[in-house]
């Protein structure tokens, strides 16, 4: 891919209302990004979700995300992986829609390596994080990436445990990448970035809309060869990580606990 059908991409990602099934539908049709954006509006519109992507493909909106995007990865360990690159795993494409864009910082060497996924409650027992920041020290220390999503409760046990030991962590955002959510992570953010690895599908400045995190679990679940929950209600959002993951083919595992403790409930189920 040149720079040319590169930059075309970016471009086509950061478009309001071109998710990545209208992205990938677009490469389909046309062979490149290059030639969306040469396309006639006619030809576009039958494969759009939102007809009002037409207007912004050229707007004023997305050459302000673009210019932003550019400057962005000019910094240290930033980095802007398109669908397409070479350093984007494999795993992405499997039994989901992979990201039409990534934004990257820290290493990103921690996406070719073997990858964990550690979920489970924010409203985690103190017990719970314990054994989150145990098994994920243990994790790290045997050469495997911990990725989790940066929320409070078990993800965070689980980025401070791979801090803990070799700072082998990959933390998915559901923000944009120059935010964080909750902002009582921030630190830890800071440290994910330093030493492990900071990752988001989506535009820079984008807030913590509910919608996101959904599609950031996909993006865990993906990366992983097996998905470990820690603590779960019956409702809780990791719960649909672990299903993703199986949907996928990818192993699944869940730590048992008290039958007394309404957050066993989740993984008991999984495990039944």
């Amino acid at each position: 891919m040149d720079a040319t059908e590169s930059h075309a991409r970016l471009q086509l990602a950061l478009t309001p209302y071109i998710g990545p099934v209208t992205f990938f539908r677009l490469l389909a049709h046309f062979g490149s990004a290059t030639r969306v954006l040469q396309a006639d509006p006619a030809s576009l519109l039958p494969l759009l979700e939102r007809s009002a992507a037409l207007n912004h493909l050229h707007g004023s909106a997305t050459e302000q995300a673009l210019q932003a995007t550019l400057a962005w990865q000019q910094q240290p360990n930033c980095h802007v992986l398109v669908a397409g690159d070479s350093r984007l795993p494999n795993s992405l494409h499997e039994g989901t829609t992979a990201p039409a864009v990534l934004f990257a910082r820290g290493d990103i060497g921690l996406l070719q390596g073997p990858m964990v996924a550690m979920v489970g409650s924010r409203h985690a027992t103190p017990a719970a994080e314990q054994t989150a920041e145990a098994f994920a020290r243990e994790l790290a220390q045997r050469g495997i990436v911990v990725i989790s999503g940066l929320a409070a409760g078990i993800d965070a046990a689980a980025h401070r445990g791979a801090l803990a030991a070799t700072g082998a962590t990959i933390a998915v955002l559901g923000t944009g990448i120059d935010r964080v959510y909750p902002a009582h992570n921030r630190e830890l953010a800071h440290q994910v970035a330093a030493h492990g690895l900071l990752l988001s599908e989506f535009a820079l400045g984008t807030p913590p809309n509910a919608v996101n995190f959904p599609r950031r679990n996909r993006i865990i679940a993906a990366l992983a060869e097996a998905t470990l929950v820690v603590e779960a209600t019956l409702e809780s959002g990791s719960l649909i990580t672990a299903h993703l993951a199986a949907e996928m083919g990818r192993e699944g595992m869940a730590i048992p606990g008290s039958i007394h403790n309404p957050h066993s409930k989740g993984r008991h189920l999984l495990i039944k």
